[in-house]
């Protein structure tokens, strides 16, 4: 599987295919995160394989739909679960992202895991996920962003050239620096 651009979360339901002797038999839901409805399929078989005795072959998809987020416009903070296969064995993590959406989160952890740890997208295994209030978070990274009277001071700016302007003066090259402190 590659992750191209973001995650997507998908919602997909299938079950054994009906039979003689079970005409009627138990649905399962999965909420997969993928990048499209594809490989959300294809990762609910993976996993359907794991867990009980289902394969494509013998089954069938009864649903498949995208979820999406209703209020997309708050940055929150998220908590991950997951599983992932090393070159030294498989390991359990959590972490904590911020962002405006949880598929915005889940695509922040595939691209960390890939620059930290050096997983593919294929061994990541997603157990658990949680919006997390900011009396709960763990890490210090979200901890620092996630106080009420947090700022983003902009103390040395440096003017940027605009179309027929030079950025900071008339002159390509001058013999005093220029001033980027503003208040």
């Amino acid at each position: 599987m590659t992750v191209a651009g973001k995650m997507r979360q998908y919602q997909v339901v299938g079950r054994k295919a009906a039979t003689e002797d079970n005409a009627n038999p138990e649905a399962y839901r999965m909420i997969i995160f993928a990048p499209n409805a594809v490989i959300a399929k294809s990762k609910f078989w993976y996993y359907m394989h794991q867990f009980r005795k289902m394969k494509k072959t013998t089954g069938e998809i009864l649903d498949c739909v995208e979820l999406v987020e209703k209020n997309s416009r708050i940055i929150k903070n998220y908590g991950i679960w997951l599983r992932y296969s090393s070159r030294s064995g498989t390991h359990n993590m959590y972490r904590e992202y911020r962002d405006l959406t949880l598929t915005g989160a889940v695509s922040q952890l595939y691209n960390e895991m890939a620059g930290r740890h050096r997983t593919r997208p294929r061994s990541i295994q997603i157990i658990r996920t949680a919006t997390l209030a900011a009396s709960e978070l763990k890490r210090p990274n979200g901890m620092q962003f996630a106080k009420r009277n947090v700022k983003f001071p902009l103390p040395h700016r440096v003017a940027s050239a605009k179309r027929n302007v030079k950025a900071l003066s008339d002159k390509t090259f001058t013999t005093n620096r220029p001033t980027t402190f503003l208040g």
